[in-house]
């Protein structure tokens, strides 16, 4: 997972969290935003996104 991909993940994570957190968005979508936020902060952390391996996605730098 490429530094840009980590980046925007954590930035969407934050924007979820500011909405939660100001109760923009509350109930059920809540719930599901507060989980994809969570899935992007991980994945961010550990760098790898289980999602791109099926796909064939590399946003990280190319090996030579």
């Amino acid at each position: 997972m490429g530094t840009i991909d980590r980046v925007v993940r954590i930035l969407i994570a934050i924007v979820i969290a500011i909405l939660y957190f100001t109760h923009a968005i509350s109930g059920t979508l809540a719930i599901v935003l507060l989980i994809v936020a969570a899935v992007f902060i991980v994945t961010s952390i550990i760098t790898f996104c289980p999602l791109y391996l099926p796909f064939g996605i590399n946003t990280g730098k190319k090996k030579e």
